[in-house]
């Protein structure tokens, strides 16, 4: 596996990967939660949020970072044609309050327990200490399928922070 940053021809494969990645959750998990009216006006069109949102996690001029890990194979000669893409990660520093924020971690099914994550939230950590910052901010869901998100986390040092968020159908 190999960590670099985002390219253009990077932007279809991560896009693919989020949505596969977060299918589960908004299909399975919260749409039966919420019932239909609420799922509809919070994430009914969950799969173009992410089209549309893809194309602006990276934008370095605003302090916007992604790294991609790609999955290497035997023959892998380091040219990036390996087996593809095997997680991002995507955040953004605020260099006034030296403070990151981690927006979006994916991993692709087939690489995950394999540390693919944690070595994309270090590089990520990494880098914003490069740029300044001292503390950074991670979310997630209290969920069952955000519950390997969490213990990531935790294993990463991070100091989880309750929180409840609640919907109802007006």
């Amino acid at each position: 596996m190999r960590i670099r940053a985002f390219t253009p021809r990077d932007l279809a494969s991560l896009t693919d990967l989020t949505i596969e990645t977060f299918r589960p959750f908004y299909e399975d998990s919260f749409r039966p939660l919420v019932g239909e009216t609420v799922f509809a006006n919070q994430h009914g069109d969950w799969r173009d949020d992410y089209r549309r949102e893809a194309p602006r996690l990276h934008a370095p001029e605003r302090h916007r970072y992604v790294a991609v890990a790609e999955a290497g194979d035997d023959n892998d000669n380091g040219d990036g044609d390996g087996d593809g893409l095997a997680g991002y990660v995507a955040w953004s520093v605020d260099p006034d309050r030296r403070n990151g924020s981690v927006s979006h971690l994916a991993v692709s099914a087939q690489h995950r327990r394999h540390h693919v994550g944690t070595a994309l939230c270090e590089h990520a950590f990494a880098h914003m200490r490069s740029l300044g910052a001292e503390v950074v901010e991670i979310g997630t869901g209290g969920d069952p399928f955000h519950a390997p998100a969490r213990a990531l986390y935790e294993r990463l040092g991070c100091t989880a922070l309750p929180t409840a968020v609640y919907y109802r159908q007006l």
